[in-house]
């Protein structure tokens, strides 16, 4: 098996690569923000390679560190998601911003890569969230927040507090970060309306 590939740009084409190492070219298809960031036609690149072995075809996807394609690999072991919505949601997000959509489930971002439809930013969250936390920068109370909110465990005055920040028109992520901190402030037994007013001040910053 091919694990890493370096050589000099070749050609380009939608969503692929001709790398030319040592005279042979090898065809390897990438996503749209790892062939953004390689160099022009003549550019020497180093790729981590992953390669697929089908009966009628070999297939090479290529990735700008290690950890990107592990998060390729990652992306697959969810429900149906193949390569192409693999690659389309590392396009879209960087490994790191991932990471942190998922522990954070924010599937609103998940569900901006092209082929990433509601269903599918569902399973993405709910089978890489355990997984996500350990890449993730997302602040550990916020990840407990957004955990207890999905599967209703969140204390009331906590889980009103969010509703009505969301109700106000802010993003869940962002109204589960206020009110987070809002919880480290004023303690755990605050009510929802101390909660609200210190939420409020926080997205205020």
């Amino acid at each position: 098996m091919i694990g890493k590939l370096r050589g000099t740009i070749d050609s380009y084409g939608e969503d692929w690569v001709i790398l030319d190492v040592a005279g042979v070219g090898y065809q390897v298809h990438c996503s749209a923000r790892t062939l953004q960031a390689l160099p022009t036609v003549g550019g020497m690149v180093t790729l981590s390679i992953e390669t697929y072995v089908r009966e009628d075809a070999i297939r090479l996807y290529g990735f700008a560190t290690d950890l990107e394609r592990e998060w390729f690999r990652l992306l697959q072991t969810v429900q149906g998601v193949g390569a192409r919505v693999a690659l389309a949601v590392l396009g879209t997000l960087k490994p790191g911003d991932l990471a942190t959509a998922i522990a954070l489930q924010d599937k609103v971002a998940l569900a901006r890569a092209p082929g990433v439809g509601k269903k599918v930013a569902e399973r993405i969250v709910a089978e890489l969230r355990d997984k996500a936390p350990e890449y993730s920068s997302a602040d550990p109370t916020v990840v407990r927040l957004q955990s207890e909110l999905a599967e209703r465990r969140a204390p009331r005055p906590v889980a009103d507090a969010v509703s009505a920040l969301v109700n106000l028109g802010y993003a869940q992520v962002q109204a589960s970060a206020a009110i987070a901190a809002a919880t480290r402030s004023a303690g755990e037994a605050a009510n929802a309306e101390t909660l609200i007013r210190l939420g409020l001040k926080e997205l205020a910053r």
